[in-house]
This record gives structure tokens, sequence and C-alpha cells, in this order.
């Protein structure tokens, strides 16, 4: 069986947009539009937090719905995904952000015919793609940057131009900020100290705030969510890797 390639699926708890296209007694069969409609599998345990007893209550064929993806099995070419694991802030910032996705489509649109140049909208696309993964970071970069923001990217000067004048008028820093609440315990004559030097490995941009032992508030406020939310996570790993070398006990929990 040939494994799923990692560039061609999402990432381990991101949120994707699914569309339920075969519902059985046991889950529901979905594609993932933003991943060029690949397969995934959604367990009637994952649908909703209370019992099920007719899964059509719930769900239903050509539905379009937030997800979190919650395991990836390579070896079986399997993803599998919840919604009860969403939280409606997550779904709110999540069509939030395809909103973007849809509005930053139209800007392209409409910057390729102002700039008047001969260019294949396909192709340029694809190199804007190509360096920021996306039409909006590409344009919220060129609102704030300017030209920096296709130093390495191969378009016409018309069209810079054009994208850059687009972005500054249309294109409004979006600001988004994600946090949990830390409880970590760590006994014996240095347990103090080896709280704060398990705190202390966060970036400069992560706050924490001390809410009463032994329990932290952690936060961070970045551009974009999905950037957030990565952050977040690293952070949080790094602080758990360093409480489990030193016989500490750790819980982390999303704060809505």
């Amino acid at each position: 069986m040939v494994k799923i390639a990692e560039t061609e699926i999402p990432e381990q708890d991101e949120l994707v947009i699914v569309v339920i296209k075969k519902i059985m007694p046991y889950g529901a069969f979905c594609v993932l539009p933003e991943y060029n409609d690949k397969e995934a599998f959604l367990h009637i345990s994952e649908v909703a937090s209370r019992w099920i007893k007719n899964i059509h209550e719930f769900i239903s064929e050509g539905q379009r719905a937030v997800a979190k993806v919650h395991h990836i099995d390579m070896t079986k070419n399997q993803i599998d995904v919840s919604l009860k694991k969403v939280s409606e802030e997550e779904k709110k910032k999540k069509l939030e952000q395809i909103n973007f996705e849809k509005r930053a489509e139209k800007l392209f649109e409409v910057a390729i015919a102002e700039s008047k140049t001969k260019v294949d909208p396909q192709e340029a696309r694809k190199r804007i793609e190509e360096q920021y993964g996306d039409l909006f970071s590409c344009l919220k970069e060129a609102s704030e940057k300017g030209e920096i923001a296709f130093k390495d990217i191969d378009i016409p000067k018309q069209l810079k131009a054009s994208l850059i004048e687009i972005a500054k008028k249309n294109i409004k820093k979006p600001v988004v900020t994600v946090s949990g609440i830390i409880t970590l315990n760590c006994t014996g004559n240095e347990g103090v100290e080896t709280i704060k030097k398990a705190l202390s490995m966060k970036e400069k941009d992560v706050a924490i705030h001390y809410l009463g032992a032994p329990r932290y508030k952690i936060s961070l406020t970045m551009p974009d969510y999905k950037s957030a939310e990565k952050k977040l996570s690293s952070v949080i790993s790094s602080i758990e890797d360093f409480a489990g070398k030193k016989d500490c006990t750790f819980k982390f929990e999303r704060e809505e």
C-alpha cells in the first residue's frame, strides 16, 4: 500500500473543513476540500459529546462542517476527524479564516485586472502560494511590508504594485489570542526552581501569569489563528517534556 505523502494531508489537531459524503451506522465518510477532497472518516463517537441513538439526527450527507484531525495513520492511508473536539471559538475562527481566503481570491482577481499585464493568473497565483502557502498570507505581508513581500516572487512589477496597493487599502492586520491553563506540580527541595525553569521555556511573545499554585495561565497573540496554535503547541510540548524529565506532574487545558 502506498503511504500518504505528508505534504498532502493536514497536521494532527488541525482544524479542517469536511463535507459529509456517506453516512453509516458507525460513522461517516467525508472529504477534505482544502486537501484535494482527500477522504477522512468521522466515527460516531466523535460526532457529539452525548450518546447518539440515530446518527442522522446530528449530521446529513452534503453537510459542511468544521472538524479537528484527531488521528492520522500513514500506513493505512487513514485520516480520522472529530466534530465534538471542536469548540465554538475554534469553529468561529476557522470560518473566519475561510472567509479571509475567499476575500483574498477576489482581491487577487481585481489586482490582475487593474495591473493590465499579460500574465497567466494561475501561474502567478502558483508562484505566490509556493512562497506563502495562500493568497491571504501574501496580501497581509504586502500590506505591512510593501515591495519586500514580493522580493523572491517572479511576477510582473505592475502586478506587484497593484497587489500592494489593493492590500494596503483592504487588508487590516488581524489579531487572535489563544490561551490555556497549565497545572504544574514539582515536589522536592528544588520544586520551586524547577517550576521556574519549566515555565521559562517560552518564547518572548508568550505570556505566563501565576493564578495560584499550581495553576498558571499561558497566552499569546499573533496575526493568525493557525500560527498562534502552532506556537502554543510547541511551547506546551517543551514545558511538558522538561516537566516529565524532572518527575513533575503536568496538565494543560485549553481556555475557551
